[in-house]
């Protein structure tokens, strides 16, 4: 499972559903897309200031990641920032890898 940081912030139409549904309608809305694409949601927070709503998702792969985000997207009602989280784990194992770079000399 692929972990992700979802940092969204309502447009004006947006934020006419939220007070029409509620944040609880919202967060249902969230876990049924999340589910359908076999992943699971792990935190929901509203908030104040730059993002209204803050997440984090497991979902199966990048590309579920990315279908969520281009239909997210598309309806105009959010605007969304998509982090990938990495482990302690994952980090120590990218640190060990070799990588064939070289700087640019000056």
């Amino acid at each position: 499972m692929s972990k992700f940081l979802i940092q969204a912030s309502y447009t004006s139409e947006g934020t006419k559903g939220l007070l029409k549904e509620g944040a609880s309608g919202r967060r249902a809305a969230v876990e049924q897309v999340v589910t359908a694409l076999g992943g699971e949601v792990e935190a929901v927070y509203f908030a104040f200031g730059e993002d209204d709503v803050v997440l984090i998702i497991d979902l199966p792969d990048p590309v579920s990641m990315a279908a969520i985000s281009l239909t997210v997207k598309a309806s105009g009602a959010l605007h969304t920032r998509a982090t990938p989280l990495l482990t302690v784990e994952e980090i120590d194992e990218a640190a060990r890898r070799q990588v064939p770079f070289r700087a640019p000399s000056v």
